[in-house]
């Protein structure tokens, strides 16, 4: 499926800002995403397997907050960072 990657991120998928992943739900997909870009699954993922508060994942304009969210392979996955700074 097709997954929207962030400015932020993009460092880790070589600037691409669009690329495939599979998985039945939004965890596999993103695991998937790590298999292919090492490292990025833990920028969205906490140590207790939560999204990370300043990320906002979308699946078809929807904002889903978990990780055992069903996905169909039709299915986009849009990733949102929030920025901060002082």
């Amino acid at each position: 499926m097709k997954v929207l990657i962030p400015d932020p991120l993009r460092s880790y998928t070589d600037e691409r800002r669009q690329v495939e992943a599979g998985g039945a739900t939004l965890g596999e997909v993103l695991a998937d995403l790590d298999r292919r870009y090492p490292g990025i699954r833990f920028r969205m993922i906490d140590e207790q397997d939560a999204i990370r508060r300043h990320i906002r994942i979308f699946v078809n304009g929807e904002q889903v907050r978990a990780l055992d969210v069903p996905l169909a392979s039709t299915d986009e996955v849009f990733i949102v960072q929030a920025l901060s700074g002082g």
